[in-house]
């Protein structure tokens, strides 16, 4: 990840986004992969994105981060994504 989990001061547009609008955010992050806007929260999502981009982790640890981080899980892909927009790897 180019973000660690808890890294919310990074880019607080996301964060604020993740804590008063989590729907809102989810679906960004869904719609940034062409995926269902229902999708975004999803264990799927999260493996999917992770070995897109060969990011170390398990399905496991995914569990476990959308279970009981969901918005910290949602608000660390779309950090992700916007980093790698930036670099033109997205």
């Amino acid at each position: 990840w180019q973000t660690g989990l808890m890294d919310c001061c990074s880019d607080c547009g996301v964060c604020c986004c993740g804590m008063f609008c989590f729907p809102c955010l989810a679906c960004q992050v869904a719609g940034d992969m062409n995926e269902c806007c229902l999708c975004g929260t999803s264990v799927a999502m999260r493996t999917l994105y992770r070995t897109r981009y060969n990011i170390p982790g398990s399905i496991c640890s995914d569990f476990c981060i959308t279970m009981w981080c969901p918005v910290c899980s949602v608000c660390q892909m779309k950090r992700d994504i916007n980093r790698r927009r930036e670099l033109g790897i997205f």
